[in-house]
């Protein structure tokens, strides 16, 4: 029996996706070669990169002015192209610090421009995402990252700026449907809500790049992934095929009305049984909570082993929270089903009521 995945990352995918996945891994159908060893310039994979660009503006409602590449290195990677791109060397970009991934990022700037840090809850341990700040009005660009992981916390509204917001959105991409027009670029690592490890989509709008002066590496240059349409190396063609196929299917599926709708309910069910027991603690404000990743402790950390136990037995996996951290934590992306999210639950219900008052 397969269990009950509540991975942070690499996460789960739909039923349907592997199916179709471990088929092509034998056989693409209609090409007699798997798509593991298909040339990444024969005509199947053309029509396949073709409709993975394609998906993303369409299901985010994005126009033409932005360009969808397929790119290697993960996030991280994201970290310092995004300035390296974008950042002239006597230019400020402003990021707001919500935990780990900010951190990383706000370090990979710093090596290419000035960085003011224009907001952050490293004071409130990031257990919420910052309010009440000013965004000064040169910026060249305002860094966020829509979800926190480790902490379970997510941006419900976007922050308030004439500057172009640029986005890590590795871990709640395609969740909601949302306004991404003031975005001037967004970039996911694919191991969460669109396919497998291996590809890192970027969503840059077209006026965003050819700003600054320095010479960048050709690899790490945005314009050269542009202009060759993502394979001017070879590039990670089983990846970018399952992340059409997950596209394809969030799009079937009623497209990020849909996927929000499945996502609130999921979450809602476990932030009740959070909130019902005295033996629960919620790690993020309740303003804050993320949709994708619910984190909690138990307040008795003495019983920590027993609660794992009570989900281990109940084939649930991955349940323990960042080593950064501890507690537990429960990540609900798009293909995680509601029934897996009622295990989860009737667990934390039993053991909430049999350990009632002893927190």
């Amino acid at each position: 029996m397969k269990k009950h995945n509540f991975s942070s990352g690499p996460a789960i995918l739909p039923e349907s996706v592997f199916a179709e996945a471990a088929q092509a891994v034998k056989e693409l159908p209609g090409e007699g070669l798997s798509i593991l060893e298909i040339s990444h310039r024969s005509k199947a994979f053309t029509e396949i990169l073709e409709e993975a660009c394609r998906l993303p503006k369409e299901l985010l409602g994005l126009d033409d002015q932005y360009e969808v590449l397929y790119l290697t290195g993960g996030a991280s990677s994201q970290f310092y192209m995004v300035p390296m791109n974008i950042l002239g060397a006597e230019e400020c970009a402003g990021y707001i610090d919500t935990g780990a991934w900010s951190v990383k990022a706000i370090k990979e700037a710093k090596l290419f421009g000035s960085v003011e840090i224009v907001a952050s809850s490293k004071v409130d341990g990031f257990t919420c995402i910052p309010k009440d700040y000013k965004v000064p009005e040169d910026l060249k660009y305002l860094h966020i990252t829509s979800n926190n992981t480790i902490y379970g916390t997510q941006f419900h509204e976007w922050p308030g700026t004439e500057s172009p917001l640029v986005g890590d959105m590795s871990s709640d991409i395609f969740s909601r449907p949302t306004d991404l027009s003031r975005f001037g670029l967004i970039y996911a690592g694919a191991q969460k809500n669109l396919g497998p490890a291996g590809t890192t989509l970027v969503i840059v709008r077209k006026d965003m790049l050819g700003k600054v002066e320095r010479p960048i590496p050709t690899m790490l240059d945005y314009r050269t992934h542009v202009k060759k349409n993502s394979t001017f190396n070879t590039p990670p063609v089983f990846p970018i095929y399952v992340a059409m196929l997950n596209l394809r299917w969030i799009k079937a599926q009623g497209g990020l009305e849909e996927m929000a709708r499945r996502n609130q309910r999921k979450a809602a069910l476990v932030y009740e049984a959070i909130d019902t027991f005295d033996i629960y603690s919620g790690v993020a404000a309740i303003a804050d909570r993320s949709l994708m990743n619910a984190t909690f402790f138990l307040n008795d950390h003495s019983l920590d082993q027993e609660f794992l136990s009570r989900c281990t037995a109940a084939n649930i996996s991955t349940i323990k929270g960042h080593r950064s951290v501890g507690g537990f934590r429960a990540s609900m992306y798009n293909a995680m089903p509601y029934e897996s999210v009622e295990v989860l639950v009737d667990v934390m219900d039993k053991f909430g009521r049999e350990y009632a008052g002893k927190a």
